[in-house]
């Protein structure tokens, strides 16, 4: 009985230091919006924004090459070749492949 009052006594002398620590472990480790995942989820955000920025740029790049094959017959032709190694009757292509 006696180690029961004096738990008792330390938990009324040090109930706010208690409260605080409980409250911290909640917030921290329990929660569903805890600070971890709160961690978690900036860090998702943040390879999804690259990841935006990047197909960004590659929408900007292909709609530049768009505008030029709308306008230059002669930029289709050249698409052909290059990357469908298409060639005209009675032509010789070589390709070259880099290691």
């Amino acid at each position: 009985m006696d180690k029961l009052s004096s738990l008792w006594g330390v938990i009324r002398k040090n109930k706010y230091w208690i409260t605080l620590i409980v409250f911290a472990v909640i917030i921290v480790f329990l929660d569903e919006n805890s600070i971890l995942h709160r961690l978690e989820y900036y860090r998702e955000a943040t390879r999804l924004r690259s990841e935006i920025e990047r197909y960004r740029a590659e929408y900007d790049e292909n709609t530049e090459r768009l505008e030029e094959l709308a306008l230059d017959s002669g930029a289709i032709e050249e698409v052909a070749r290059e990357k469908y190694l298409m060639k005209k009757p009675n032509e010789d292509v070589f390709v070259f492949e880099e290691d």
